[in-house]
């Protein structure tokens, strides 16, 4: 059954990461957004040794590098997960290289 949308919804949160792939195998990924991201942490899904990277907290404007040179794939699939300060919930979103 449909609903009706509520007004107290919360607002549509936009992803603040950016990612620059100037160098592929190194691409820089950037928050570009407005709050501090807690508890990053960035997946891969090659099977080399250092799969998953534990950022921590990832403040407005700062940039991290990854690097991809050991995968040796055509395309990886990486995924961030952060958590929000605002509303403590776990947010997911997956890029290709």
């Amino acid at each position: 059954m449909l609903q009706p949308f509520a007004p107290e919804a919360p607002l549509a949160y936009r992803i603040p990461w950016h990612v620059s792939v100037d160098d592929p195998a190194h691409p820089v990924v950037v928050n570009h957004g407005f709050e501090a991201a807690d508890f990053v942490r960035v997946f891969r899904d090659d099977v080399g040794p250092e799969r998953t990277q534990l950022w921590g907290r990832v403040l407005p404007a700062e940039s991290v590098e990854l690097c991809l040179c050991t995968a040796g794939l055509d395309e990886i699939v990486v995924t961030v997960a952060w958590f929000r300060q605002l509303d403590g919930l776990e947010y997911i979103w997956r890029f290709v290289v």
